[in-house]
């Protein structure tokens, strides 16, 4: 996913970080100059569903303008080299963790 929250506020009129910060703030999301500075350069590590309602209501956008998938990124699963088959037709020998043998059976 692509973070747009520096496009998308500018498209809504707000340029500075500092601006949306006193807006969110007017609004109940009290946001430190860190976490700020986090969310307006890019990639943000992590943001909390509460915090992307009110900035979706502070800018009147939805998450779709915040958000844009890139799923040319996610990775295509690996193929398995051990068929169906032949893990079906393994037998497996159980062994104790310390390494001793177990009993006869």
């Amino acid at each position: 996913m692509k973070w747009n929250l520096r496009l998308a506020a500018a498209q809504r009129g707000v340029w500075k970080a500092s601006q949306l910060q006193q807006m969110l703030a007017e609004h109940g999301l009290v946001i430190s100059a860190g976490k700020m500075s986090g969310l307006w350069s890019g990639n943000p590590a992590s943001v909390k569903l509460e915090d992307l309602d009110v900035v979706c209501a502070v800018l009147g956008c939805g998450v779709a303008d915040l958000l844009i998938p890139e799923p040319d990124k996610v990775r295509s699963p690996e193929t398995r080299t051990v068929t169906v088959a032949a893990a079906i037709g393994s037998t497996v020998t159980p062994r104790r963790r310390d390494g001793r043998s177990l009993p006869p059976a």
